[in-house]
């Protein structure tokens, strides 16, 4: 058929079906069997290891990066979190109604671990606000204390109310004063005395009542270490017995000097006893006078906020068992530095661009016993000429130096546990928190 013939012939073979299978499957050679290691049996951490280890890590200065360690250790595990909770509770801070039921169910004395936690608290502080709409109660107080059987340190801040509408936030101190507040009725005195016997007690009242403090000493004769603040206080009768107490250690801040005779009253059986007198606010002469001339001959440590005159320096002269002597204010007599003791430890000082440094470097260089000198650099201190002559006098005679700025930094690192102690500056450790646990238990 030619060209076009070849084109359009039909063939007479019949197409072939092919029948083809899809398969994606992608074959591998096996693979060789993983022979696994058995795991090693798990060895618990002993609880005496980790409460070693928690204990360590306790620093006094920072007590609330220690509270946030202890509160994630808590999260670890069950053996852990009970371990945590006894070193949580030796520091226990009750400000509210709602803490303080909080707390109560946590130290039930019908319960062993209720009993365990009780038994662990140390130090106890309590805010009794009149202002606050869920404050703490007289008897909540009372009750949280009675179920701290090993309870050494106790510290109270009482705030007055304010009157409604005429209470400014950040009033003056002399205006906080001037809020009423509750004495404590008999009911709660009674179930302070039926508690622990303290040996330690903070008081700062910011109100008009001055009779609270009156009444928290009664309760407690055990007393031998005692801060107070605030609201200056008063003898409510000329013919009061004496404070009965022995006190090792009283720190004042009060708004107003007290008289002389509220000072004779309260340290009337603390002659020979008294160690550690701390006063925040510069004394009168009057009071200067008789503290140092009835109590110097046993000072181990004395801080006042200025020594300026000849009159102040020379009675510091008296306190001749000084170990530590703390002046917070810039400008001191030079001859106060001339004549200091020879057994002095710790020295503690303020300085600013006017302050003499020559008296205190000569007597960095003569003391034999120094253990440390602390600063507090107020404004311009840090460009004052002999500064760098002061750091070599302490290297040469390996002294510790430290400095800050901030006043109550400078407070805080030259103050130690109310406990003791036979080296100075104290500290705050954990063996001094032991030592207030076993103080409190032999007591009992």
């Amino acid at each position: 058929m030619g060209y076009l013939g070849f084109i359009f012939a039909s063939s007479s073979k019949q197409p072939t079906t092919h029948h083809v299978e899809s398969d994606l499957t992608t074959l591998y050679a096996p693979k060789k069997p993983v022979a696994r290691q058995p795991k090693p049996p798990s060895v618990p951490v002993p609880m005496e290891l980790v409460m070693t280890i928690l204990e360590s890590a306790y620093e006094g200065e920072s007590v609330p990066a220690y509270t946030s360690l202890l509160q994630n250790c808590s999260l670890v595990c069950k053996n852990w979190s009970f371990v945590a909770q006894k070193l949580l509770f030796r520091n226990v801070s009750l400000k509210s109604q709602t803490a303080a039921i909080a707390f109560q169910q946590a130290v039930d004395r019908a319960t062993p671990r209720g009993r365990q936690l009780g038994d662990a608290v140390v130090r106890m502080k309590v805010v009794l606000d009149q202002n606050q709409p869920y404050r703490l109660s007289h008897r909540s107080f009372a009750r949280a204390v009675s179920l701290c059987p090993n309870l050494y340190e106790l510290s109270v801040a009482l705030y007055g109310a304010g009157v409604p509408g005429f209470d400014v936030i950040g009033s003056p101190d002399a205006a906080r004063m001037k809020r009423s507040a509750p004495s404590f009725d008999e009911r709660t005195l009674a179930i302070l005395r039926s508690g622990p016997r303290i040996s330690a007690l903070q008081f700062c009242n910011w109100s008009d009542n001055s009779s609270s403090l009156l009444q928290l000493l009664d309760v407690w004769p055990s007393l031998s270490s005692l801060d107070i603040s605030g609201t200056t206080p008063r003898l409510e009768r000329d013919n009061a017995e004496p404070f009965p107490c022995a006190l090792r250690e009283l720190r004042t801040n009060f708004q107003a000097s007290p008289s002389v005779e509220f000072m004779r009253w309260l340290l009337h059986n603390s002659t020979g006893s008294l160690r550690v007198l701390d006063l925040a606010r510069e004394p009168t002469p009057d009071m200067l006078e008789y503290l140092l001339a009835e109590h110097g001959a046993t000072l181990e440590s004395l801080a006042l906020p200025t020594c300026g005159t000849h009159e102040a320096a020379a009675a510091v002269r008296r306190c001749a068992a000084l170990r530590e002597l703390k002046i917070e204010g810039a400008w001191a007599s030079p001859m106060l530095f001339k004549t200091l003791p020879g057994d002095l430890q710790h020295l503690a000082f303020g300085v600013d661009s006017g302050t003499s440094l020559q008296p205190v470097i000569q007597a960095i260089k003569k003391s034999a016993d120094l253990r440390a000198v602390t600063m507090h650099v107020w404004h311009g201190g840090e460009r004052h000429p002999q500064l760098s002559q002061l750091r070599i006098a302490c290297a040469v005679q390996g002294v510790k130096l430290r400095q800050t700025t901030d006043v109550p930094a400078f407070r805080a690192i030259t103050r130690g546990d109310p406990v003791p102690t036979a080296t100075y500056p104290r500290t705050r450790s954990f063996n001094n928190l032991l030592y207030m646990a076993s103080c409190a238990a032999t007591t009992l």
